[in-house]
């Protein structure tokens, strides 16, 4: 029998099959392009729509303070925003201001600033009708009649907690978060919800969703992030108190950057609940709920008003430790150990000075000093902390990601996450003897290999913990003080500056309580200084860095305070007392806008 020729028989019945062939492949190749096309639309839709959404809740607000307004012709609200957060509530609690005047009063001011500086996601209208609520209440809470903001990822019943990325949007709460809650029993109004990085994993600020937030000292930096829509919208004025979340700085970069106090308790103090992330799974490096706001002492209130019984009760998983308000006001001298830098990322020359003036101020106050420097930073900054995050290879994060369109900020990032992790561990191994850090970004950022090489990452994390904490015990020191990033970047040049997290990113690694209060402005003595810096490896991070914070005159500058784990009073209490010495001592810091 003669085989089967499908080219003969194709000749036989003068079948062409080459016009056959190309017209499949045009018509695979417009199908695959039709489905990119229908995919495209449908992810522009999402962000029209959350748009649309965002803008028809400020009008709504606006509508309501003009309202507000017509009934009442005497109400002013600049006298009610001007209040500190203590005063605030002693209005509130004593009568002599009514929860309503003071919604409309910070609606109004949130809508001005927002105007300026793109720093929220949507207003919560319900907030309105929590008017009626509290005033049903049979006790004032702390916070009775305090308008709040919530960061974007902090879950509030029917809104969307979208993590600046497009598959989350059109997925609302279906309840409010712990922390939420635990708010508005203790009589807070969440009224707005900010603006956050696409993705979290950034100490930019700005997402394809809702665009990029502005720093409110000067409209050409950032407000840090990934809190960064906190920290513009409460340092501009328009939030007395804010909640956000922090896994590597991001409640501390933007208060920072922002002029402001923000403070990361030991992570699980405060339920995380219904907090949305990108990251879930990840447990390296420990993220934790915290407040920002204008002063030590505003913030302080907000835990007290937290660790109550109804956290507690609410999230068994958070351990009941009521605040400890003894610890908190105790005026016993300290004993304080400090860097001056961390020996990986040469501070900018405003942070050094802040630094030096923070502990002239607290040694001439009484308290005593200890050299205490960070213990094996390098190793610890990337095989544990960065490795850590990017266990997986990045590819969460990336899955999230890839779902819309990348934003400017993070196209490094992105890019980085889309390397095989086999090239990223050969092109480490050749860029290792030229630029020893970028070498091990690209290693670390592969990832772990095995469940067994997780394991043992954990367990090596584990033990650096106890060697820092013994070496806590044998210095003998209550608290610690070391210098915090700023000033506040020029845009765009977050994302491409991986080595500035390392003054941060350690104590969510060692899960330590954290705070920055701000202390000094940078001068003009400090931008000369800035043509000498070299930084300590004078690679790419170190010339960037420059480029970052060049053009800083003016700019808020601040030091971080931190306490071992569970002692968030002494961190605190650190934080009051730098912040009363730098009050003592120096002149007020304003904020202005530079058009």
């Amino acid at each position: 029998m003669e085989s089967f020729n499908l080219q003969q028989l194709a000749s036989d019945m003068n079948i062409n099959w080459t016009p056959m062939f190309a017209a499949t492949v045009c018509g695979t190749g417009a199908l695959i392009l039709f489905w990119k096309w229908r995919n495209n639309q449908k992810i522009q839709k999402k962000i029209l729509n959350a748009r649309k959404r965002r803008d028809k809740s400020l009008q709504q607000a606006e509508q309501a303070v003009q309202q507000f307004k017509i009934q009442n012709p005497d109400f002013e609200s600049s006298s009610i925003v001007s209040l500190s957060l203590s005063e605030l509530t002693g209005k509130l609690q004593d009568g002599s201001l009514q929860p309503d005047a003071v919604l409309h009063a910070y609606m109004e001011k949130a809508l001005e600033v927002n105007k300026n500086l793109n720093c929220s996601t949507e207003i919560l209208m319900e907030s309105v009708e929590q008017l009626t609520e509290i005033s049903t209440q049979s006790e004032k809470g702390l916070l009775y009649g305090v308008p709040i903001s919530i960061k974007d990822n902090v879950g509030y019943k029917g809104h969307d907690s979208s993590c600046g990325v497009v598959g989350k949007l059109d997925q609302p709460a279906v309840m409010d978060s712990v922390v939420v809650t635990v708010l508005k029993k203790q009589g807070a109004i969440p009224f707005i919800k900010t603006n956050i990085p696409q993705g979290l994993l950034s100490y930019e600020c700005s997402n394809p969703i809702y665009g990029q937030t502005l720093n409110p000292c000067n409209l050409k930096k950032t407000s840090g992030g990934s809190s960064g829509g906190e920290g513009a919208l409460i340092g501009g004025g328009g939030s007395i108190l804010g909640i956000g979340t922090d896994i590597g700085g991001s409640i501390r970069i933007p208060s920072a950057f922002c002029g402001i106090c923000g403070f990361k308790p030991t992570s699980k103090r405060i339920s995380g609940q219904e907090i949305s992330s990108c990251v879930k799974g990840q447990k390296s490096v420990l993220s934790s709920i915290g407040p920002l706001a204008r002063d030590v002492e505003s913030v302080a209130l907000c835990m007290r008003a937290l660790l109550c019984q109804d956290m507690f009760t609410l999230d068994p998983n958070v351990p009941p430790i009521p605040f400890n308000q003894k610890v908190y006001e105790s005026s016993k001298p300290l004993r304080i150990g400090y860097y001056e830098n961390d020996g990986f990322q040469q501070p900018s020359p405003s942070m050094a000075r802040a630094f030096r003036e923070t502990k002239a101020l607290l040694e001439r106050a009484g308290h005593t000093l200890v050299p205490f420097p960070p213990l094996r930073l390098y190793e610890v900054f990337f095989e544990f902390t960065f490795k850590g995050v990017m266990a997986d290879g990045g590819r969460t994060l990336y899955s999230h990601l890839k779902s819309g369109p990348i934003d400017p900020c993070l196209r490094d990032q992105a890019a980085l996450l889309r390397i095989p992790g086999f090239i990223k561990k050969l092109l480490s191994v050749v860029l290792k003897p030229v630029y020893p850090r970028l070498s091990a970004s690209l290693k670390a950022s592969a990832g772990v290999g095995s469940i067994a090489e997780l394991w043992r990452h954990h367990v090596n994390i584990e033990e650096y913990i106890d060697e820092v904490i013994a070496e806590w015990r044998r210095l003998n020191v209550d608290v610690l003080l070391c210098p915090m990033l700023g000033p506040a970047f020029n845009l765009h040049y977050c994302g491409r500056i991986t080595s500035a997290l390392s003054y941060t990113s350690l104590y969510n690694l060692l899960n330590f309580p954290a705070g920055t209060v701000t202390v000094s402005t940078v001068t003009e003595e400090d931008e000369a200084q800035l043509s000498q810096y070299k930084g300590f490896y004078g690679d790419v991070w170190d010339k960037l860095f420059v480029e970052a914070v060049k053009d800083g005159v003016g700019l808020p500058v601040s030091v971080q305070c931190v306490s071992l784990p569970w002692q968030d009073e002494m961190c605190l209490r650190f934080m009051r007392e730098v912040e009363r010495l730098t009050a003592k001592n120096s002149p007020k810091i304003t904020k202005k806008h530079d058009d």
